[in-house]
């Protein structure tokens, strides 16, 4: 899967590719790694989550991932409704400056007042839970930006922008050596 995405990503057309796979298969890290290439270049990456809950697991494991790399210097911030006052104008400012490389959020992605530097990769995940126009608003934060979609339950209208081939699919179907079980 992660050999497909850097394929898209060196490609001079944007990617938009839908990542399947069980809960604890490794989406969340093919997606990081993604998001570090692409911040690896100068460019920004965005995840977006469905709920503040979600997004703030993200961006815990996507920290841990990241702070032991070659890529520990990368500036990760987290936006989500919870973030007010002058934490919130800071990542505001960091976004649109491009001084920070790597941001996750929920809705809060998506409101007007957020702007990009160089929004290059827009990460969606249980993007079954948001809407077309939804998804669409955090890839207008960029110009064409390269957009994977993460999903463990793969819905009907999911399968039909497959089929109509408007979504390339990379299906990770095996669970990492050693996995616990998720319950």
């Amino acid at each position: 899967a992660l050999e497909q995405i850097i394929h898209d990503l060196r490609s001079d057309q944007p990617m938009t590719r839908l990542l399947q796979g069980d809960v604890g298969s490794g989406k969340t890290v093919v997606a990081t790694a993604a998001m570090a290439l692409t911040a690896s270049v100068g460019a920004q990456a965005a995840l977006m989550a469905p709920t503040e809950i979600l997004a703030e697991q993200h961006y815990q494991t996507i920290t841990r991932l990241l702070e032991n790399t070659l890529n520990s210097d990368l500036e990760v911030r987290l936006l989500t409704g919870s973030v007010t006052g002058d934490e919130r104008e800071e990542i505001y400012a960091g976004l649109e400056q491009g001084t920070i490389d790597i941001v996750i959020g929920t809705h809060a992605l998506i409101q007007e007042s957020v702007v990009f530097d160089q929004l290059a990769l827009a990460v969606v995940d249980e993007q079954h839970r948001f809407g077309v126009r939804q998804r669409g608003a955090l890839r207008q934060k960029g110009y064409n930006p390269h957009l994977l979609v993460m999903t463990a339950t793969p819905i009907p209208r999911s399968l039909q922008l497959t089929v109509w081939g408007h979504l390339d699919v990379s299906v990770i179907d095996e669970m990492p050596p050693g996995r616990e079980p998720i319950v």
